[in-house]
């Protein structure tokens, strides 16, 4: 396993040689980068009518005032978001079940996702039934590929149409033709391994993915690279998600002991978590795009959802972005260049809540991920992601009593480490209305904090949604019930056996496996709660 963590990329590596959870590597890439995130210059957009607007200046100050003094700036014109003419992710397909429906909440819309085998793809349709609105997730897909509603037995089709409705009489008239009889169905696609989903059902969209499609990334298809996708349910918005992955500052506290970081050099003072200045500037900043440099590298935003970075080392340094055509020109080499690339996508669900989903293609010790089950690498991913969880939750609240629009009054951020986070923020109150549209759909209130157990629950966020994670939880449930009955049936063994039938030392060596089962069962018991329901991360002792 330690071959494992010092050849693979991965961000998230288990180190089973430590009671904890190991450092994991996740910036530390090359020895002589400055910067934790490089350049990502090989996206494609794939949008014919993606328009670029340049709204600012090359460069965007952090002080506080200058990126966000709306009063020097005229915003009549300004091009405005949409949040609703956007393609949004809803799950990668290896965690989705063709045998079931399954529903999912995204922009404050419930949708039901299900495989259609007549036309053999993923449908996205309103998660009501047209009925009485009963959810159709619960239902289930019937012997002919229909979506059966489980309330009443209504069933529908991939395109909505109802096909049957048992009330209805036989000879009487069609009633299940009538329009409103048939669900509300989205457009949808799969990119990348992704289904995603336009949030619009007007018929002027059904061919939305021929004229605008979800970002592309080629390595993500690439057969030459490895990756692993995790899903996973935050219980603090969009916005928080978004700045905390657009911050490198913080990894170095908040990820403290769980994430390797790059070592301060010698004439730069750092303290024992080695935090350090970090150069960072603003070379975009318009309603569609963000981009970044921080050292050599460039750190893209592709608003709504799309958040990536990129690191290549060893071999040729000679690769230049083609922005126009989104293509890649490389020098040819003998040596094959390393690349390793960090992609965050990024879901509004509902105030207070957003889902992550991340990948980390690689070209390099791809072999670990077709040895290493998926698994393996979400319990690290996991803790990362609780080790600043609860924080960022409690943040939002404080963040929501003060206003979007005053963000830049409230918060002190005069270095350039908080360069992205001040960008993406000035993007949010000029280009976006402050927040998400969520039209109406919400008081505008954040939920309530709830107990912190619950807050920090992996159960109902991640393991039952992925099919690795719930695969591992069955069988290592049923490996605990097996110890648990061996350690029984071994200490009945000996004590139903009459004196003399066994030898001492057999008596004692069964007496040794028993309480060795017993041991290895609470172990077990221990391990499968802390890692698939809950573990509390506590800062002060790190």
């Amino acid at each position: 396993m330690q071959a494992i963590k010092a050849s693979s990329f991965s961000p998230f590596q288990i180190n089973f040689n430590s009671s904890s959870f190991p450092k994991h590597n996740l910036y530390n890439i090359h020895p002589n980068y400055e910067n934790p995130i490089s350049c990502f210059p090989s996206i494609q957009s794939q949008n014919a009518k993606f328009k670029i607007l340049t709204a600012v200046s090359p460069s965007v100050s952090t002080e506080s005032g200058t990126p966000f003094d709306e009063e020097t700036e005229s915003v009549s014109h300004v091009e405005k978001f949409d949040w609703y003419a956007q393609w949004y992710p809803i799950m990668p397909i290896c965690d989705l079940d063709k045998r079931r429906p399954h529903g999912k909440k995204v922009m404050g819309m419930d949708v039901v996702v299900w495989w259609d085998k007549n036309e053999k793809e993923w449908k996205v349709m309103d998660d009501a039934c047209p009925h009485r609105y009963a959810p159709l997730s619960e239902g289930r897909i019937d012997q002919w590929g229909r979506l059966q509603c489980v309330y009443h037995g209504w069933c529908f089709n991939g395109s909505g149409d109802c096909k049957f409705i048992p009330q209805a009489p036989r000879d009487g008239p069609p009633v299940h033709t009538s329009k409103r009889a048939c669900a509300t169905v989205y457009p949808s696609c799969v990119q990348n391994d992704i289904l995603w989903f336009w949030p619009n059902a007007d018929p002027l969209y059904k061919d939305i993915y021929l004229t605008k499609r979800p970002p592309y990334i080629p390595e993500l298809d690439d057969s030459s690279f490895s990756k692993t996708f995790i899903t996973r349910d935050i219980a603090y918005g969009y916005e928080l998600l978004i700045e905390n992955l657009m911050d490198p500052a913080h990894v170095q506290y908040s990820h403290y002991g769980i994430m390797n970081v790059p070592v301060a050099p010698k004439s730069v003072k750092a303290d024992r978590e080695g935090g350090r200045p970090l150069d960072i500037t603003i070379t975009k900043l318009d309603v569609n795009t963000i981009t970044a440099n921080q050292g050599p590298g460039r750190n893209t935003f592709l608003p709504p959802c799309m958040y990536y970075s990129y690191f290549a080392f060893g071999g040729p340094q000679g690769i230049t972005s083609a922005e126009s055509s989104g293509s890649v020109q490389e020098k040819p080499s003998a040596e094959k260049q390393k690349k390793a690339l960090l992609v965050f996508i990024c879901i509004p669900v509902s105030p207070g809540h957003s889902r992550i989903m991340f990948a980390s293609p690689r070209n390099f010790a791809t072999w670990a991920d077709r040895i290493v089950p998926r698994w393996i690498f979400h319990l690290g991913q996991n803790l990362i992601l609780d080790s600043d969880l609860y924080l960022l939750h409690v943040e939002e609240h404080k963040l929501k009593e003060i206003g979007s629009y005053n963000w830049h009054k409230a918060c002190y951020v005069p270095t350039k480490a908080d360069a992205i986070v001040a960008a993406f923020r000035r993007w949010l109150n000029k280009y976006a209305g402050g927040q998400v549209d969520w039209r109406g759909k919400y008081s505008g209130e954040l939920p309530p904090t709830p107990p912190r157990e619950q807050l920090l629950d992996r159960y109902w966020t991640h393991t039952v949604n992925c099919t690795s994670c719930n695969l591992a939880y069955k069988g290592l449930n049923a490996l605990e019930v097996i110890l648990q009955i061996a350690s029984i049936g071994v200490v009945g063994i000996v004590a139903a056996s009459k004196q003399g039938m066994l030898s001492v030392v057999v008596r004692y060596s069964l007496v040794t496996v028993a309480l060795l089962c017993f041991v290895a069962s609470r172990w077990l018991s221990h391990f499968i709660y802390k890692n698939f329901h809950f573990h509390d991360y506590d800062h002060a002792f790190r």
